[in-house]
């Protein structure tokens, strides 16, 4: 009976945990035990969390120092736990200032327990110095992007395999259904345009006000559109209030079976940089992308390492989609280029040639599913420490 020692800190790491869980039992025919940290999904595939995921779930920094003595004692309370299992291996999944940290307490205090990071921080885009690191109390790594392995060798980050991203099992949610989205130019078809002006307070503070003037632009060169709008639900009431003068009334929605319900039926969409660029991508929606740093990220210059902010770009290595980066989200420039998105034309042809990559680019060979490939490996991690 093997045992795996998990450890998240969010609810984003309790989706892929419980994959990974579903995919050993498989792979391992039931022969597995789970113990750590894990959510509700987690859970009910057989995990016993130490202690409720909300105590260190929390987002933002002013939420994170309020919290801290509370994420101190969690660290240090799985650390000890970790240690007292003396499990064949520990998988720490993504949120690494949580994950992280447990991982070095344990590799410091017990080097023979092999460990796996599944999810890499974003090395490539700042801090890159962190992969070198990581190399002394990672084992090895499970990148949900394409081309984070080859980053990581350049970085002499720990051993690192690409294992797909989660968003590839979900591509029946993603994609429209015949007929679910309307083909654009024929006859009495109304373009649809989706704004996504971010899911935290800043970025809807920062962004809905440019947006509401490139409506008005889009508005002033005679486009006429039908607008979706999906918001986060602790932000609505902001975002419905700073909507009001919009030229265009949005439809707001909100729920994620409601959001790619939207990005089914869109044709185009002005989107705030983040994940939510490769759902659109997968989804086959042109776009432009927009985002404005916060001061103090601005000052640390994070994304001066990178060709671009935006993540489908990055995984097909070209600019295909468009963005604009701080004094650069000008509404003209933003009209400019998302009104013949929603047209006929050779620019939404171009993108959408581009997108169609993406497929072939993120596509695990041997027709894999991301958590059947993560679990291989960490069976694989998990026998060589047994070996040795």
């Amino acid at each position: 009976m093997r045992h795996v020692f998990m450890v998240v800190g969010e609810e984003s790491g309790d989706q892929l945990g419980a994959r990974l869980m579903v995919a050993l039992k498989e792979q391992l025919d039931a022969e597995v035990r789970f113990s750590g940290v894990g959510g509700e999904r987690m859970a009910r595939e057989g995990l016993t969390s130490i202690f409720p995921l909300t105590d260190i779930s929390v987002g933002g920094i002013t939420a994170v120092l309020a919290r801290l003595p509370t994420i101190v004692k969690r660290i240090r309370q799985t650390k000890r736990a970790a240690l007292a299992a003396r499990p064949d291996v520990i998988v720490a999944i993504d949120s690494p200032e949580f994950t992280h940290n447990v991982a070095k307490r344990v590799r410091k205090a017990d080097p023979s327990i092999p460990i796996v990071d599944y999810v890499s921080p974003s090395v490539w885009a700042w801090r890159p110095g962190r992969a070198r690191k990581m190399a002394a109390y990672v084992d090895h790594l499970l990148a949900i992007l394409p081309f984070e392995p080859e980053v990581h060798r350049r970085l002499a980050g720990p051993p690192c395999s690409y294992v797909g991203h989660p968003l590839s099992d979900r591509l029946d949610v993603l994609r429209p259904a015949p007929g679910e989205r309307a083909e654009l130019g024929a006859a009495g078809v109304r373009p649809t345009l989706l704004v996504l002006p971010g899911s935290r307070h800043g970025e809807v503070t920062r962004l809905m006000g440019p947006i509401g003037e490139t409506l008005r632009l889009l508005v002033a060169k005679g486009l006429d559109f039908e607008l979706l709008l999906p918001a986060v639900s602790h932000l609505r009431a902001e975002i419905e209030a700073r909507a009001a003068d919009w030229p265009v009334e949005p439809t707001i929605v909100a729920g994620e079976e409601a959001k790619f319900a939207a990005f089914r039926k869109a044709h185009a969409a002005l989107a705030a940089s983040g994940t939510v660029t490769l759902e659109l991508a997968l989804a086959g929606v042109p776009m432009t992308v927009i985002y404005k740093l916060d001061p103090i990220a601005r000052r640390l210059k994070w994304l001066g390492s990178v060709p671009s902010m935006v993540l489908p770009n990055l995984v097909l290595g070209e600019n295909v989609i468009p963005e604009f980066l701080d004094e650069a989200v000008a509404p003209p420039a933003l009209a400019e280029t998302l009104a013949p998105l929603l047209a006929p034309s050779p620019e939404r042809a171009r993108q959408a040639q581009g997108l169609a990559r993406l497929d072939e680019t993120m596509r695990l060979e041997g027709g894999e599913t991301p958590g059947a490939r993560a679990a291989r490996i960490v069976i694989e991690v998990m026998e060589a420490g047994r070996g040795a």
